[in-house]
């Protein structure tokens, strides 16, 4: 019996694992994925400007997997009736191709970037799926300071490529003009009104300009060309328009039941497949839905597995419930989390955000990178004098940190504001509750808060104490010019 994984992202990596401990030690287990680590993909916006991080969002592969043979290849094609998958090398030879037989299979193979054929998109545009891509747009801003950089997209990816330029932009003293462009009447359109808004703010405090209700029609090698006439010219073109299936689905998402079978040996999981729940509700594509449509598909395989060994008759397979507790997203320094009705941003929308991180990769066994994530994200000194968060540690020795792996997702366990947040929607549910003019005033990280008005004080009041403390402040001169 032969069970392959295809991707080793969010939903293959969680697939795989729960293969591993849950199959007979008779049964191989093959993940096929082009690289050979594993990437935290709702974190890569961050390497755009600390390209450092890219050591503490990927995880070797063969770090995390126990048994599976790990084959590093990339998925050409798959047939699904007769469960065969095509890999090549990465020259993309004919002559490196192979079928890999399978009697079941996950197709993880996640989503790329979609173009939808507009002239010169794809060929001026920068993506930001690889870190290959985080690599590009920094060095496309680093090279034009004082330039225009647009982010085509105003969805959860383009904001937060939008947050990470204009804190590069003020690191790097670049006095670069970020636009977001989306062609919806609002910016993070397929949200409620309430988050939007306040993505909107964070965004705007920090010199972000928001084009909406703005279709992108073309691009050339200065320019970007709208379907009102207008033209943008940029210096840096990210694009974060939107999504298709992988190369090996032909670019198509692959329709599948609620159950996550799209033939009898083959299911597909996450981005790469448009899955409709079992109320009959299509399913947004997220790194959250990901690894919780990857816990069913799992325990379908096993069941599947273990069905034929009995030679009994088919087993009743599992079926996916979509029901998310809420989001996060993060605009540079500054974050806005959704917990239920609540919108909240600041500090607590910074730890939500760094705590589920932390838990991913906790989850996968990289308490180390987990460790180093948390300090990044929350801006903690580095070193061995800040150890992970207690409650993180709790939850990991407790075999619990399986349930902080949704990225994206601020459950209740993932951060004790959560549980704040839903009793607020015990009470205030279904309308949403705005706290954000509140988390605001406490954020030093939001420009022109009262709170980081306080710390700019603070700070200059130390820095000026520390001088004084030195001796190496300026002393009075006397008219011959020598110090008194």
């Amino acid at each position: 019996m032969h069970v392959a994984v295809l991707g080793a992202g969010y939903a293959g990596l969680t697939v795989a694992r729960r293969l591993e401990r849950r199959l007979p030690d008779d049964v191989d287990i093959t993940v096929v994925d082009e690289s050979d680590t594993h990437l935290v993909q709702h974190e890569l916006h961050r390497v755009i400007r600390r390209p450092d991080l890219r050591e503490v969002i990927t995880v070797p592969l063969d770090e995390v997997l126990a048994r599976a043979e790990i084959r590093q290849a990339s998925v050409t094609d798959i047939d699904t009736d007769d469960g065969i998958a095509t890999l090549a090398t990465d020259d993309g030879t004919d002559d490196g191709a192979e079928e890999l037989d399978y009697d079941y299979a996950a197709v993880c193979l996640g989503a790329e970037t979609a173009f939808y054929g507009l002239p010169g998109v794809e060929e001026h545009a920068l993506p930001l799926k690889r870190l290959e891509h985080a690599a590009a747009i920094r060095e496309s801003v680093l090279a034009a300071p004082g330039g225009e950089a647009i982010v085509g997209g105003g969805g959860l990816s383009g904001i937060q490529v939008a947050g990470e330029l204009t804190a590069l932009s003020d690191a790097e003293d670049l006095d670069l003009d970020v636009t977001v462009v989306e062609m919806a009447d609002r910016i993070a359109p397929g949200f409620d009104a309430p988050f939007a808004d306040a993505v909107r703010s964070e965004l705007e405090a920090r010199g972000v300009r928001i084009e909406t209700g703005a279709t992108v029609e073309s691009a050339d090698e200065d320019a970007i060309h709208l379907a009102d006439d207008r033209e943008l010219g940029y210096d840096t073109f990210v694009w974060a328009g939107g999504i298709q299936g992988p190369a090996a689905t032909a670019g198509e998402r692959a329709e599948a039941r609620a159950n996550l079978r799209v033939t009898d040996s083959t299911f597909v999981v996450g981005d790469a497949g448009r899955v409709v729940d079992e109320t009959g509700e299509a399913v947004p594509a997220a790194a959250q839905t990901a690894l919780r449509e990857a816990k069913v598909a799992a325990a379908n395989i096993r069941r599947l597995v273990r069905g034929g060994e009995d030679g009994g008759f088919e087993p009743r397979l599992d079926t996916f419930r979509y029901d998310s507790p809420g989001w996060v997203v993060s605009v540079g320094d500054g974050a806005v989390a959704q917990v239920g009705p609540v919108v909240m941003s600041g500090e607590p929308a910074k730890a939500a955000k760094a705590v589920i991180g932390a838990g991913h990769l906790g989850s996968v066994g990289a308490i180390g990178r987990a460790s180093d994530l948390v300090r990044t994200e929350l801006g903690w000194p580095s070193g061995d004098d800040i150890d992970l968060p207690t409650q993180l540690l709790a939850m990991s020795h407790a075999g619990r940190l399986a349930t902080l792996s949704d990225p994206a997702s601020p459950g209740d366990v993932q951060y004790p504001l959560a549980r704040t947040a839903f009793a607020f929607s015990d009470a205030f549910a279904p309308e949403s509750v705005d706290l954000t003019p509140l988390t605001q005033l406490a954020d030093r990280n939001y420009p022109d808060s009262p709170a980081s008005h306080a710390a700019e004080t603070l700070s200059a009041g130390l820095g000026l104490f520390g001088s004084m403390a030195s001796g190496s402040g300026t002393r009075p001169e006397s008219d011959d010019g020598e110090e008194e």
